[in-house]
């Protein structure tokens, strides 16, 4: 069974990172887990001076976000009417980063899903602040919704990558999954104006094949260098669906979320993107 972790701010965008998780996983057995965290709504009320407050206040919430988390529930069923999916509601009194690691590892998760901005929606940002923090800091591959996307078949999948890095089989594998399921073909872009010929590039590009086996791949290379730039130019140009990027030292992606920041961020995605954890999971 496949489990995925849905953050929820109750928002429109992240109704529809739901719909879209439901609609991509719709032929496979899959247990989707509700997640909304309320510590920060405590901590903003400046009425409650008192513990005792804060334990009533604490109990109230916990009370009316699984009334609201039960009412979304009930619309995904009426809506999509699944037998194959399941869903499990969880509310939680915590960090939004903790929470979702905690569920990683405690459900042994495959994926995060969620809306690339929250409640507040801010149309200068490409990404909002809780989403680049799940996607720097989740150990878990993590799938981003842009706000108002429309669900397609991931028929075309964008994979940037300098070949630089060895690669997590756990994490290739939802993507390989992803792209057999849909018959997808998957595309290598190599930004640089030098060939990939090193001989960690060779063995890791054979690594990525050998995981994606029974795909077609296409292999492409740009000499733009400015990464978003060339990214969002592909992505217009092949009608990509769903672009992959790895989040570890020396990725394209670490690179852009470096350079972001709340009030300037560099990723604009259009499509889905789903961002890999280069690191070991702590469960198996």
């Amino acid at each position: 069974m496949r489990k995925i972790i849905l953050p929820t701010d109750f928002s429109e965008n992240a109704n529809n990172a739901l719909r879209y998780a439901c609609q991509l996983f719709k032929y496979e057995k899959s247990q989707l887990i509700l997640l909304h965290t309320y510590a920060e709504k405590i901590y903003a009320d400046e009425n409650v001076l008192s513990n005792e407050l804060t334990d009533e206040l604490k109990a109230l919430t916990k009370t009316k976000t699984e009334k609201v988390l039960t009412g979304i529930s009930s619309k995904i069923h009426d809506e999509f009417c699944n037998p194959r999916h399941s869903v499990k509601l969880v509310a939680a009194f915590g960090d939004l980063v903790d929470e979702v690691n905690r569920l990683v590892n405690s459900e042994n998760a495959d994926l995060v899903i969620m809306g690339t901005r929250g409640v507040t929606n801010n149309r200068n940002l490409g990404m909002g602040s809780n989403t680049l923090l799940v996607l720097k800091y989740v150990q878990c591959p993590v799938l981003a919704i842009p706000a108002n996307y429309k669900y397609q078949e991931p028929k075309n999948i964008l994979f940037p990558t300098n070949f630089l890095i060895p690669y997590q089989k756990r994490e290739l594998k939802v993507v390989g999954e992803i792209a057999r399921d849909f018959k997808s073909q998957i595309h290598f872009l190599y930004l640089s104006r030098h060939k990939a010929t090193s001989a960690r590039q060779k063995d890791n590009l054979e690594f990525l094949k050998q995981q994606f086996y029974n795909i077609t791949i296409a292999q492409h290379q740009r000499e733009e260098l400015q990464k978003e730039k060339a990214i969002e130019d592909f992505i217009a140009g092949n009608k990509i669906d769903l672009l992959v990027m790895v989040n570890s030292r020396h990725t394209y992606l670490e690179d852009m979320l470096l350079t972001s920041t709340i009030d300037k961020v560099s990723l604009h995605p259009k499509v889905p993107l789903l961002a890999l954890q280069n690191f070991n999971r702590e469960c198996t």
